[in-house]
């Protein structure tokens, strides 16, 4: 690890670790966010305002929604970009300038890890490259975030999640049966792929500051958002490479496991998670039809996959004489899974969220009245801490400057050259 940085000295897990962030939007930032919540010094490096362009992360303007400011008005703050980028410090250097170029390369000199998802060989052209920066920094861990990798007929392509669902055969899971209402592909309702590359990314670095800290050599760490997608198709990827089937889309229902599905009660829906057969007996018995359990169609879950088109017209009549908070409650006394569907205002009043501290308030510049979503990282000994808010664009140029050893002198100087902000 680095020298101890100056943040609050509260045990955390990555405290001591600095990280040079040339990421933005939503995989690179994710992943960042994450290894600032445990203790690392985040330094996001952003766009200066300059020739028309705000400058920063194209997030911060994706909105509405914006974070109200203390008047009741929108800020300049998407929420989208809230979510992705507390606990970092924001700096604001043209690195298409050469001395923007040589601030980088002195930050990277000091730095454990770099998280950047420009598209590939762009930094090469700024000399901020992984081949560049690992010659001067041997120790650094290097990731690269980028739709398809570096390697490929792809690597030249942007990558976005959308896409990258749909390329990936997530849509093709995802959504009604094209014979139902509303069938057709759907993308998931959040960026899953970037998320997960995001999350990914994190473990991979982790395990690379592992052997760093063994060998004392750092790594380039090539994350591509398909991969990610292919990873995460799971049991589905693993069903089809067993079979030679291709999986098709089952709406609410589940490939493997029957009844584990959304059925619709006398007054809303409710979800059905019958994990083993043992469960299925118990579900029965509540419905009142036990004997359904000892039939030889339904008694085991592949026979009830193989029967599905018989058993869930029976469930679905079953479930839809009484309301939804009846089989809740008859559920939850025979531990059989199943739920509510929340909004996310039910979510967030939701007693198990809110003892879980899943919201978090924060001080911002702008605002008394900035909540994000907390990290669901729980650790006894060194717990996540929320230090700093999503940073302002370029809020700690100064700050982080004069950490280099830079005096305001040549600080300014470089601002009014516009190589900072």
């Amino acid at each position: 690890m680095s020298e101890a940085t100056s943040l609050p000295s509260s045990a955390m897990a990555l405290q001591g670790v600095r990280v040079l962030d040339l990421s933005r939007v939503l995989a690179g930032p994710w992943c960042t966010q994450t290894l600032a919540d445990l203790g690392a010094d985040v330094i996001k490096v952003e766009r200066p305002p300059q020739r028309g362009h705000p400058g920063g992360d194209d997030t911060r303007a994706w909105g509405p929604p914006y974070l109200k400011d203390r008047n009741g008005q929108d800020s300049s703050e998407a929420a989208y970009y809230l979510g992705a980028n507390r606990n970092k410090r924001s700096i604001a250097v043209d690195i298409a300038s050469a001395q923007g170029q040589a601030l980088i390369r002195a930050l990277a000199l000091r730095a454990d890890v770099l998280v950047e998802n420009y598209k590939v060989g762009d930094l090469a052209r700024y000399g901020l490259d992984a081949a560049t920066l690992l010659q001067l920094n041997p120790r650094l861990v290097f990731c690269s975030v980028t739709g398809f990798g570096q390697t490929g007929p792809y690597r030249d392509r942007a990558g976005y999640d959308y896409a990258v669902q749909g390329l990936g055969g997530l849509m093709s899971v995802t959504g009604e049966q094209d014979a139902q209402p509303g069938g057709g592909p759907q993308k998931v309702g959040v960026a899953v792929a970037d998320l997960f590359t995001g999350m990914y990314a994190t473990v991979s670095i982790l395990a690379a500051l592992r052997h760093r800290d063994a060998t004392g050599q750092g790594q380039v760490v090539d994350m591509a958002l398909l991969d990610t997608q292919v990873a995460m198709l799971a049991n589905l990827g693993a069903n089809y490479l067993c079979t030679g089937q291709t999986p098709r889309r089952m709406g609410n229902a589940h490939q493997n496991i029957v009844p584990y599905q959304v059925f619709q009660a006398s007054d809303g829906h409710l979800i059905v998670a019958v994990g083993n057969d043992k469960q299925f007996a118990k579900f029965c018995e509540i419905l009142g039809e036990p004997a359904w359990a000892l039939d030889p169609r339904y008694a085991t879950n592949a026979q009830r996959v193989r029967h599905r088109d018989d058993l869930v017209p029976l469930l679905a009549v079953r479930i839809a004489a009484k309301p939804r908070q009846h089989w809740l409650e008859a559920m939850e006394a025979a531990k059989v899974p199943g739920g509510a569907i929340n909004d996310l205002a039910e979510v967030f009043e939701d007693p198990q969220v809110r003892a879980r501290d899943m919201v978090v308030p924060m001080d911002h510049p702008l605002s008394d009245q900035l909540r994000l979503v907390a990290s669901p990282i729980k650790l006894s000994a060194t717990p996540v801490a929320y230090r700093l808010p999503p940073p302002l664009l370029g809020q700690h140029t100064d700050e982080v400057l004069a950490e280099l050893g830079h005096d305001p002198t040549a600080i300014a100087a470089w601002r009014a050259a516009g190589v900072i902000a």
